[in-house]
């Protein structure tokens, strides 16, 4: 478990202007109302807190994000109180702590009317402060990557949670990288053979075809630097239950599907974006209907990319998507962009969504419905 200093530290090195006594006082506060507590897993309790503090460091959050990670659990937990943490801390802190307390009381998936009714005060408790979110969505990732403590029952429960409310959600944040990490838990519990099927096929593919993403990643940085365009590529193989769901849905098997690799290119210009798109579709072959240009169309969570599939090395399929390192700011980390720090100072990324512009829209379309399962039908979808 990190120590309280090295917390403190981890914030100041891309927010200097913290403040890392309180930081430190909360860390020590929310020890000493956990003490004695412990974890399924027989961990002390407040390695959880810690843990979920961290992730949202990691996503460059502001102080009251990262307190409040540390002490969400205190109200529902211990005999701390919303007033004893407003007068500690700060009302807004006090404010954050209650509202996640508030989505962990929610029974998510009970009946249709019910689910449907807590799903609504879900979305109404967003609205008032997004980052309420963002420390629920660090709370479900960090006790998904540890539920192995729990009964099966439970687990299936939590993965299926997870899968059906809290991994959309963050999708629908634009938070791409939490979505894949909570879908890829889920998908752990939920087909855990499906998963090992899939990862044994990447083992024998890499063996047959050799280290396909450092090939085509070296190929791409060629053919960018002969066109003198400066761009950094990244490539990986995509995630198990990202695989499973495609063959799902298209109804092949893994040997026949394509674009299980995906490429980014990240540029110092919008104009490059495009300078880049004509480099790759001169050296490779583009795949017709797969072109998406999110730039001149960004989506409503502020998602800028260009996308395209194109045919690489031996006649394989792989994805390209290219960005600036603004937009792959907003791409990664959805609206939390909107409070993350760079450099000591709030982040001014122009591409970032007004959040509660955002989330009032989202329950706007929503209250449209009456029936509760079209209610839970509209916000899955």
């Amino acid at each position: 478990m990190i120590s309280a200093e090295d917390l403190a530290q981890l914030v100041t090195s891309y927010n200097p202007k913290s403040n890392s006594d309180m930081i430190i006082a909360a860390y020590n506060y929310g020890r000493e109302k956990h003490e004695g507590q412990f974890r399924k897993s027989g961990e002390p309790y407040f390695t959880h807190p810690v843990a979920v503090a961290v992730i949202l460091a990691k996503q460059k959050l502001d102080d009251a994000s990262i307190i409040t990670g540390l002490l969400h659990d205190t109200i529902e937990d211990t005999e701390s109180t919303k007033q004893e943490i407003a007068s500690l801390f700060s009302p807004e802190i006090a404010m954050l702590v209650d509202g996640v307390t508030n989505l962990t009381k929610m029974q998510l998936g009970s009946t249709a009317t019910k689910e449907a009714e807590n799903t609504r005060k879900l979305l109404m408790a967003i609205a008032k402060d997004m980052r309420v979110m963002l420390v629920k969505l660090a709370d479900r990732l960090h006790n998904m990557s540890t539920i192995r403590a729990m009964t099966p029952e439970k687990q299936a429960q939590k993965a299926r949670e997870t899968m059906d409310i809290f991994a959309p959600l963050a999708g629908r944040m634009g938070m791409q990288s939490m979505r894949e990490e909570l879908e890829d838990l889920a998908f752990r519990v939920l087909n855990p053979d499906g998963r090992t099927s899939i990862l044994r096929r990447f083992i024998t593919l890499q063996k047959e075809a050799g280290d396909v993403v450092e090939n085509i990643s070296t190929d791409m940085r060629h053919e960018l630097a002969e066109a003198g365009i400066d761009a950094s590529v990244y490539g990986r193989a995509k995630k198990p239950y990202s695989i499973w769901r495609k063959m799902q849905e298209k109804e092949l098997s893994f040997s026949r599907l394509s674009d299980i690799y995906g490429f980014r290119i990240i540029t110092k210009t919008e104009a490059d974006c495009y300078r880049v798109l004509g480099v790759i579709h001169q050296r490779w072959r583009a795949v017709p209907g797969r072109f998406k240009d999110y730039i001149s169309q960004p989506k409503s969570n502020g998602y800028r990319s260009i996308h395209t599939t194109v045919k690489g090395r031996d006649g394989k399929q792989v994805e390209v998507q290219m960005r600036t390192q603004q937009m792959h700011d907003v791409a990664e980390t959805g609206v939390a962009a909107h409070w993350s720090y760079k450099d000591g100072a709030r982040s001014e990324n122009p591409f970032t969504v007004d959040p509660v512009r955002w989330i009032r829209d989202l329950i706007e379309q929503f209250d449209t419905e009456e029936d509760p399962t079209a209610f839970l039908e509209a916000v899955k979808l």
